[in-house]
């Protein structure tokens, strides 16, 4: 192995312990606590170091996010995958999305709340952002003729329900039928 080659892995696994220390400190006492100084502290390197490899906190959460969306496509991808039929595949989904944000809720306002500079619906989204996309749209695809519409509008009442329940202001024992209504409009608005 040269110098470069093992230089480039050093600073590939500098970059995964900045980020799954950022993690677990955010998970663990918020995002709030996530600091250069503090990240700097913990993992035991200089802030500089920290620094030349993400420019801000904002590309840390959004190196944390991009792991997130990552997470996310692949359970959207594995609740399609397991459902009976389509609109199984749609309950599914909308479950498996809502667990996700309400069982990370760091990792989930990384994704969604924080300022990261990553974007949506742009001729460069980047592949980790657009593959839970189309998980979503594979979901509603079968109910509609215009599916990235209408998977953007359950990605969004998916997300309202999601930032509701996170604080705790509408009941969590009542997810299920929300859910339940959510996939009945999708599916009505075919017939």
């Amino acid at each position: 192995m040269g110098i470069a080659e093992r230089k480039g892995r050093e600073k590939a696994e500098r970059e995964t312990l900045i980020v799954a220390t950022a993690r677990q400190i955010a998970e663990a006492e918020s995002w709030e606590a996530v600091t250069i100084r503090r990240l700097a502290r913990e993992i035991e390197y200089s802030q500089p170091v920290l620094y030349a490899h993400f420019s801000n906190r904002d590309d840390i959460v959004a190196a944390v996010a991009l792991q997130g969306f990552s997470e996310l496509a692949a359970q959207l991808g594995e609740a399609v995958a397991k459902a009976a039929s389509p609109q199984d595949a749609l309950l599914r989904t909308s479950a498996t999305y809502l667990d996700f944000a309400l069982s990370r809720p760091a990792l989930y306002e990384a994704m969604f709340v924080l300022p990261t500079g990553l974007l949506f619906g742009d001729a460069e989204t980047r592949q980790e952002l657009r593959a839970g996309f189309d998980a979503i749209t594979v979901a509603v695809a079968p109910f509609c003729d215009h599916a990235e519409v209408v998977a953007e509008t359950l990605w969004a009442a998916l997300h309202g329900l999601a930032e509701l329940e996170r604080s705790n202001r509408i009941r969590p024992d009542l997810r299920d039928q929300r859910i339940m209504l959510v996939a009945q409009a999708i599916v009505a608005a075919k017939a």
